[in-house]
């Protein structure tokens, strides 16, 4: 058993209320104590335990992409016990996933990991230019399971944009109601925007924001392009002056478009990259940028279990102040 000496230092904030978790649930004003107390497991369990820093592992590929895009290259990651273990074994402060892939090992995993049920997702069989995700769970499945938030995919952009939102109104409503938490996985896409208008820097901004004023405790978004998409906003951005040549720079512009930074932005890994320098180096941008983390899906699980454990700490140790 490793001594207390062995055990990193912000692992052994675990469970314990830190001063930086206090200031994070002071943002959140109108929230009950239930939906406080699991925003602050979430804050409170890994090994970025009360640093107010998340890497959260989320596993809804196999619904979005398709099994064998997702998990062939790691055949391991077909049985979704795999992805439980992943998370737990490698610090994340929670795992994120649809409804079958939580109940396939929630009973033996229970209260090992703080758990986000992904209410709603979408399928590339009919990829259509405006999507709009089907809803694939409800909050009494989050309940039912143990989990601390829902989670939910918005596509800013979309045709179907306003049905999305007015969705997760009603869902937010019911899961604050009930004490749990909302993450919102904030994407623009649709017939409106370009391809490179997808990650533009006021589109990922604009984006961020419409999450927290549709109510989201936290949300995910892209890592942003120097791109601007808007033309009004091309003016803003010219006029302000706003820095954005750099891409913690471009992550301070987002978070701040966040309420000015109270409210929880995490960042998208994205498609896998062969190379984790190449993540290393975006997640020492989101940490100078004042990002509050990761949530890294593909990059994880097709790697092989061993690899993806040290890639994974790394990266909270780059969060964590402990690597550069």
């Amino acid at each position: 058993m490793a001594t207390l000496e062995a055990v990193p230092v912000v692992a052994r904030q675990a469970g314990r209320m830190t001063d930086r978790v206090r200031e994070i649930l002071s943002w959140y004003e109108s929230d009950n104590p239930g939906t406080k107390a699991n925003i602050a497991r979430l804050l409170s369990h890994g090994y970025l335990a009360g640093t107010g820093k998340l890497v959260i592992l989320p596993v809804d590929q196999g619904f979005e992409h398709g099994p064998a895009r997702s998990f062939a290259v790691n055949p391991a990651g077909y049985n979704p016990n795999y992805h439980y273990e992943l998370a737990i074994e490698a610090g994340c402060n929670a795992y994120a996933a649809p409804l079958g892939f939580i109940e396939a090992a929630a009973g033996r995993h229970a209260g090992e990991i703080p758990l986000i049920l992904k209410l709603n997702n979408h399928d590339v069989l009919n990829d259509e230019k405006d999507p709009l995700s089907a809803v694939t769970g409800s909050v009494r499945d989050a309940l039912r399971l143990g989990c601390v938030a829902i989670g939910f995919t918005i596509y800013p952009g979309s045709a179907s944009a306003r049905q999305m939102y007015e969705e997760l109104r009603e869902l937010a409503e019911e899961a604050k109601s009930y004490g749990l938490a909302v993450v919102v996985w904030s994407y623009p896409r649709g017939s409106s925007l370009s391809k490179a208008g997808e990650t533009a820097l006021d589109v990922v901004a604009y984006a961020a924001h419409v999450a927290a004023e549709l109510g989201a405790h936290g949300r995910k978004v892209k890592l942003p392009s120097e791109h601007i998409e808007q033309e009004e906003a091309r003016k803003a951005y010219e006029k302000a002056r706003v820095p954005a040549s750099t891409l913690s720079e471009r992550v301070r512009h987002v978070v701040q478009s966040s309420f000015d930074g109270r409210r929880i932005v995490i960042f998208s890994g994205g498609a896998t990259k062969p190379k984790d320098e190449d993540i290393f180096e975006e997640a020492r941008a989101i940490r100078e940028g004042g990002g509050f983390g990761s949530i890294i899906g593909r990059n994880s699980f097709q790697r092989p279990r061993e690899h993806a454990i040290s890639f994974l700490q790394t990266i909270m140790k780059i969060y964590a102040g402990e690597s550069r």
